[in-house]
């Protein structure tokens, strides 16, 4: 069945139902009432299947359908591992308070419908679960216990909260302490476990390696490529076929570098820059990945699923096999390589003033790392200067336009994050040995600044042309949030311009300069931060609030994302002229599953990212336990405060281990406060804190105040 008329079809039942003269019925009468031939009931069968499944229609025991009564929502179930949970609505700001006597049998990840009661939670809407409409977890991550004639497993995930029971046919002789994955077959009730049988064991939890891997399988991230898909790899060539050549614009002999971390192997972005009497010519030359992965191939389906690759602390999980990403798609040094080149010309002061966008045959010159960039731009490094002295004046030309770029963007307002992310460090049996800040500096910098134009640009081009696309946006972030900012940063004396009226990104631009240099930029940084909305991909170009740019997109990584593989194809057919209206519909009709899959999985591998990181954190700091550290308080809660360490490990001090006096949270002003004492904890404050406890189950640091340092 076509999409669209499907989507029609459906669109029509549902506004037929929401008449205020429509009364429950069943499906004959309902295909009397929209005149459905007898051969077409079928189709409105199945359409009426599919509404009562997804929740958002009901039928009754009499076969008569119906609208969900109002207060109704269907939603997805955030569970908490003390029972209780949240619904999820999409479009909707607040979520929904489950209490744990209103679960109802639902775990997290199902897609439930919830009725919102008169009871309130705070300023939290309350309600219960009246239906499980489908199940989100079918397999589970866990810690495998065996018992004489059975066995069980404790999920990984504590939002799970429940044992899972395994009959001891189904354990595949899994033994204690096994990371195991579980299917599970039976959800369970009041009475009963959920039950489940074994379907594959990962290794001992104290393998090297096991853990990491048991949250990539947690969140179902593909880690093996089918059969199907390496087949169509050995078919990749390994060197450029020169006939490829053919209608390309060959700058072969432009002077040109790509600039990456030391270990990186999948190398999608290539830079050259000259001066010009009117002012710079900057081009910024990408892989041309889509000329081997095509539209519908194993591999396209596959790098689809995946979406991104995911960078781990031991492994990449890379989105295209590496015969791809680190073979004839990566902008090797000398070798031939076909890309997709956005040539701007740049006046004196950094603006543009024209572009091309071109199929291209390139060779780079030098695989050049931010480093030894860095070394040469920052350092002064006499012997690194000497080593690439031919490429030194267009890198001192790239920090002079990198500077104006960035002035330009500064002036309308982008908000240019700065603070310290963290590099962990493993043994060979993947032990962290050392968590250090990882600094941007002026290579990582203009890399940025290049690309973000490279993005801008193209975004600008396809919106004016009015082609169907693949957008990077973000929202403003909501006034609620920006009120609780406001409050927050008021305990360190900083405001924030809040009319009531859509913020401007200028105003957390000139909160970030204020704070910079400060002891609490790190924490204002990031407090800030979670107050903004997630970018997410749209085939609809809404702005970009954080970077105050009108028009942006992802162009410039096809190697590692789905989106730049996508706008890559649709640039190249429109170049070629083969863009007619058959192809336009093409991707009007694949764009909106394409953009929010991309979306999905971006999610998901920065899920997994911040978890693997978490469990390294804590593993690290299993190995600190009595040392004191001096940290900063990050966060506070009813329950205790969060303080972060100069390595952005964050543990929490419990309020109960406050022995000097009473503690309770002063909510309007995010502080803790003795009753007796009135000594007050708050943000921002720096402690001297001693690490009590690391847990690796439960990926929980907890510390105790020694000292306040102020």
């Amino acid at each position: 069945m076509d999409e669209q008329l499907n989507e029609r079809r459906r669109n029509m039942i549902l506004e037929f139902m929401k008449e205020p003269a429509y009364k429950p019925m069943k499906l004959k009468e309902m295909a009397f009432l929209l005149q459905i031939a007898n051969e077409d009931r079928g189709v409105l069968r199945k359409i009426l299947t599919d509404l009562v499944e997804e929740g958002r229609v009901q039928v009754d025991q009499s076969g008569r359908y119906k609208l969900p009564e109002r207060g109704v929502y269907q939603g997805t179930f955030i569970g908490n591992a003390k029972g209780f949970g949240f619904v999820e609505i999409e479009g909707e700001r607040e979520d929904i308070f489950i209490p744990e006597s209103a679960v109802n049998g639902a775990f997290h990840g199902d897609t439930v419908l919830a009725k919102v009661s008169e009871v309130k939670t705070g300023n939290r809407r309350e309600g219960v679960i009246t239906k499980i409409v489908a199940r989100g977890m079918q397999e589970i991550v866990g810690t495998f216990q065996e018992n004489k004639n059975y066995g069980f497993v404790v999920a990984d995930n504590h939002k799970f909260n429940s044992d899972i029971f395994i009959p001891k046919e189904h354990t595949k002789n899994a033994m204690n302490g096994h990371k195991v994955v579980v299917k599970i077959t039976n959800y369970g009730d009041e009475s009963h476990s959920p039950e489940g049988h074994v379907i594959e064991i990962l290794g001992h939890v104290n393998d090297p390696g096991v853990d990491i891997i048991s949250v990539v399988r947690a969140l179902n991230i593909p880690d093996e490529y089918p059969k199907l898909v390496m087949k169509q790899v050995e078919s990749v060539p390994q060197e450029v076929d020169p006939k490829d050549f053919a209608g390309r614009m060959d700058i072969r002999d432009w002077q040109m570098v790509t600039i990456d971390g030391e270990d990186a192997k999948d190398l999608d972005d290539a830079i050259s820059l000259v001066r010009t009497e009117k002012g710079y010519q900057l081009g910024v030359h990408i892989a041309d990945v889509s000329h081997y992965v095509t539209e519908g191939s194993p591999l396209d389906k596959e790098a689809l699923k995946r979406g991104t690759s995911v960078y781990l602390v031991d492994r990449v999980i890379p989105m295209l096999p590496h015969a791809l990403s680190n073979g004839i798609c990566s902008l090797n040094q000398g070798v031939d390589r076909l890309a997709l080149s956005c040539i701007m010309d740049l006046d004196h002061k950094g603006k543009i003033i024209g572009h091309k966008i071109a199929e291209t045959v390139v060779r780079i010159d030098r695989r050049m790392s931010y480093t030894s960039v860095k070394k040469i731009l920052e350092d002064r490094d006499e012997k690194e200067i000497q080593e690439y002295k031919e490429l030194v004046p267009m890198f001192e030309l790239m920090l002079e336009v990198s500077q104006l770029l960035r002035e330009r963007r500064q002036k309308r307002g982008s908000i240019d994050f700065d603070f310290p992310e963290s590099k962990i460090l493993l043994n060979e049996k993947g032990v962290p040995v050392e968590i250090k800040p990882y600094e941007r500096n002026c290579a990582t910098k203009l890399i940025e600044d290049f690309m973000l134009m490279a993005n801008e640009t193209i975004a600008e081009d396809f919106f004016w042309q009015e082609l169907p696309f693949v957008y990077r946006v973000h929202e403003a972030p909501d006034s609620e949030k920006i009120a609780k900012l406001s409050t927050m940063i008021a305990n360190f004396g900083y405001f924030i311009k809040n009319t009531g009226e859509e913020l401007h990104p200028k105003e957390f631009q000139k909160l970030l300069g204020k704070i910079e240099g400060t002891p609490e930029e790190a924490l204002i940084s990031r407090l800030t931060l979670r107050s903004m909305k997630q970018a997410k991909y749209s085939p609809e170009c809404s702005g970009h609030f954080g970077l105050a740019a009108k028009y942006y997109c992802h162009f410039t990584s096809p190697i590692r994302r789905y989106p730049d593989l996508q706008i890559h194809r649709i640039i190249k057919e429109n170049l070629r002229g083969r863009l007619n209206e058959k192809r336009i519909q093409h991707y009007e009709r694949i764009l909106n599953s394409v953009a929010d899959s991309c979306s999905k999985t971006e999610r998901r591998a920065d899920e997994a990212e911040r978890e693997v990181d978490k469990l390294k954190k804590v593993q690290y700091m299993t190995q600190q336990i009595g040392k004191e550290f001096e940290g900063v308080i990050s966060g506070i809660t009813s329950w205790g405060m969060y303080v972060e360490l100069p390595n952005t490990v964050e543990g929490m001090v419990s309020v109960n281990s406050l022995v000097d006096d009473y503690y309770y949270y002063d909510e309007e002003n995010y502080k803790m406060v003795g009753k007796d004492t009135h000594k007050e904890y708050h943000l921002g404050q720096s402690v001297r804190i001693r690490v009590e406890n690391a847990d690796m189950e439960s990926r929980t640091i907890d510390f105790s105040i020694v000292e306040t340092m102020e």
